[in-house]
């Protein structure tokens, strides 16, 4: 049975990789975890348990198993974010089993590195649909139980700071990953405008590669383990994103060593290095653009569609 008084976390995009380990540790940390993609499996007849985290194996189904195993309290829930309908499912099966949701951790996405001239049509619109796409749908759904938490949470999204060399080489996947940041900057004034100050969004990126399955498919192997971080990296800096105050975070397009640094005073990383003693490469500018500007708080005559214009969609 559900612990009444637990925070409720639901991290989609969970089965695998960087997701499952922010699930893993989030229940270590005393949280109700929803374990939500699209992957399932008969967990009991898995051998070896655990499975490798970035194998095909690793489902949400074994996730679950994994956390509650270890004595944690986990759901898995199964749900294809190109889908709204599924979404929505999802979001009512998290407060139907546990009467709350606290935290959001968007970590679904789709990958496609290549130039516009060799990213296809339908490969361009699977990333729409499952990264911006599926980030908003999961927001626009929960927000309404965030309002019945008298507008207390968090959301987390894994995407990335704007600033113009992630363009390169990769523009279709940039343009999401983009619009995904975009609506963590969009909906965090909103927060502020309507007053929900206890309220925060923030986006988290990798300053070095990560080990994962797209990682261990590339290259000389060990070269390039010297050159990762193991995923622990960014479940602890989510965690530091959720201890740090709401104001402090809200809004913030952040690299998940900058907030270890300022919210876990950690400044050695080395425990976090795939290869003991290796010091992987920062892939991430040293620093980036403001995007603020000296009118930011000037908004002229407001505009509001929902009010004069009702959707008829």
């Amino acid at each position: 049975m559900a612990e009444a008084n637990k925070p409720v976390a639901l991290v989609v995009g969970a089965s695998r990789g960087i997701g499952r380990q922010v699930a893993l540790d989030l229940a270590r940390n005393g949280y109700s975890v929803i374990v939500a993609a699209k992957s399932t499996s008969n967990a009991s007849n898995v051998v070896p348990f655990p499975p490798d985290p970035n194998s095909p194996q690793s489902t949400i189904s074994t996730v679950e198993r994994e956390i509650r195993e270890a004595g944690g309290e986990a759901t898995a829930i199964r749900v294809d974010t190109r889908d709204f309908d599924s979404i929505v499912s999802m979001i009512t099966k998290t407060v139907d089993v546990y009467h709350r949701l606290d935290v959001v951790v968007y970590n679904s996405g789709a990958i496609w590195w290549a130039s516009v001239e060799d990213t296809p049509m339908k490969r361009f619109q699977l990333m729409q649909k499952i990264n911006p796409e599926g980030l908003y749908g999961t927001v626009q759904a929960a927000l309404p139980y965030f309002k019945c938490n008298n507008w207390h949470g968090r959301i987390v999204v894994v995407s990335p700071p704007i600033y113009s060399r992630f363009f390169r080489g990769k523009t279709a996947y940039a343009m999401g990953k983009v619009g995904m940041s975009v609506l963590t900057k969009g909906l965090a004034m909103d927060f502020v405008r309507q007053d929900h100050l206890d309220m925060a969004i923030t986006s988290i990126w990798p300053a070095t590669a990560i080990e994962s399955a797209a990682t261990q498919n590339t290259g000389d192997s060990l070269s390039l383990a010297k050159e990762l971080r193991k995923p622990s990296i960014f479940s602890d800096a989510i965690l530091a994103i959720l201890h740090a105050p709401a104001a402090e975070v809200n809004g913030v397009l952040g690299l998940d060593e900058d907030f270890l640094r300022k919210y876990g005073g950690i400044t050695d990383f080395s425990k976090y290095s795939v290869v003991q003693g290796a010091i992987p490469r920062r892939m991430m500018p040293a620093t980036f653009p403001v995007l603020e500007v000296p009118e930011q708080d000037d908004e002229g005559r407001r505009m509001d569609s929902a009010q004069s214009h009702p959707s008829k969609l």
